[in-house]
């Protein structure tokens, strides 16, 4: 049984400060007295971490703005220069890094071939791009939070494989988090493809400003993953693998999965089986603008696919709502955007949900970041994220 702990007051100020930051974030720009009323903070309390985020150049005031009773107020932004993270992402054939700044647009971005992708080969080019990342854009590097690190996969505490994924084979058990750390000198961060993504659609995306919703990521190189935000808070399970929904069964007795199981959504909707049924078996050489031109092409394979995708989709988005009640249902991923499009289009009828007469201001289902540089830059996101986003575990004393 996991142990009760009380409450932390000395992180009281730490919270605060991510509070701020969250609701100029979202909703910015805020004036000193929109923050307080928003984040139920007192005036003075508010007045003094706007001040300590000004000096360390996180926030930036506009020009005071006259009112017509009263003081001019003067509204702060998140500065873009702020702070900055570095993201990296390795697939089969491909490492990839961008550096970002804290609005999370990208001021740099290399890509590597990596003709082996397991670690004694892809560690030092992981490095190098972090290396020359730095020196590709010029700023502050007092600024740079970290590294993000995206990988397909489950992992443990610190960064550790605990599962190796099919694609890169070699990575079981590998200390991911720490290595690199070792190699970089500054803080790594590692998650999974698709929680990362959730992370970067939270901060950049259309979930901004969201406190519930489930990200379904497709991943461009086989593979389901979801990442879940439940009343603002990133949800990662007692083992820091929830969303593994790729391998529940949409089809009893249905096709062979790699997982041993027969069935699975994975088997059914995953961008590998959409690419084998268009008979497209060199996706990893293609860029972007020439697999969407084969898919906008359309085939009866791609016709194919959809009619035997669309129904085990809905069954999951029906799940998904059913278990979570998230405010929507995000699809995003590496998946090319026409076919994810595509994809989408078909969905309607959704299943009727449990409240049919609720309205909602929020469509039931929308479309995220797609392409292949949707993991990296959630893994940008992830430094920035730690840094920024409220924790309401800092408020709890440790235990033991």
């Amino acid at each position: 049984m996991k142990a009760i702990s009380g409450t932390n007051l000395e992180q009281a100020k730490s919270h605060n400060r991510r509070v701020v930051i969250e609701a100029v974030r979202t909703h910015g720009p805020l004036s000193r007295a929109a923050i307080a009323r928003m984040t139920a903070l007192t005036a003075q309390t508010v007045s003094n971490i706007v001040e300590e985020l000004e000096r360390s150049h996180l926030l930036v005031p506009a020009e005071a703005q006259k009112l017509a009773r009263g003081q001019p107020i003067i509204p702060y932004s998140i500065n873009p220069a702020g702070a900055y993270s570095i993201g990296l992402e390795l697939g089969r054939q491909r490492a990839s890094g961008v550096l970002t700044d804290l609005s999370g647009v990208v001021r740099a971005r290399i890509e590597r071939h990596v003709e082996h992708p397991d670690p004694q080969e892809a560690m030092p080019v992981l490095q190098a791009i972090v290396e020359d990342l730095k020196q590709a854009f010029a700023f502050d590097r007092h600024r740079l939070l970290g590294v993000g690190m995206a990988l397909p996969g489950r992992y443990a505490d610190g960064g550790i494989t605990s599962l190796s994924p099919k694609s890169l084979p070699g990575w079981q058990d590998f200390p991911v988090g720490h290595e690199l750390e070792q190699r970089v000198k500054m803080p790594v961060l590692v998650e999974n493809d698709a929680t990362a993504a959730a992370i970067g659609e939270r901060l950049h995306g259309v979930a901004r400003g969201l406190s519930s919703f489930v990200y379904l990521f497709l991943a461009g190189g086989g593979g389901i993953g979801a990442g879940m935000f439940l009343d603002g808070h990133l949800y990662k399970g007692s083992r820091n693998n929830a969303g593994e929904i790729g391998h529940i069964i949409v089809e009893p007795h249905g096709k062979l999965c790699s997982c041993g199981k027969r069935g699975c959504l994975d088997r059914y909707i995953s961008p590998t089986v959409a690419y084998e049924f268009m008979g497209i078996a060199n996706v990893e050489e293609l860029s972007s603008d020439d697999l969407d031109a084969l898919i906008a092409k359309g085939s009866d394979g791609l016709d194919a696919w959809l009619d035997q995708a669309v129904q085990p989709l809905r069954q999951t988005l029906d799940f998904l709502e059913l278990a979570f009640d998230p405010q929507t249902i995000v699809l995003g991923g590496s998946l090319s955007t026409s076919l994810m499009r595509r994809l989408a289009e078909r969905l309607e009828p959704l299943h009727v949900p449990i409240d049919p007469n609720r309205k909602g201001s929020l469509p039931r289902v929308m479309i995220g970041m797609t392409g292949k540089d949707t993991a990296v830059l959630g893994a940008a996101a992830l430094p920035i994220f730690s840094e920024t986003n409220p924790r309401f575990d800092v408020l709890q004393k440790p235990v033991g």
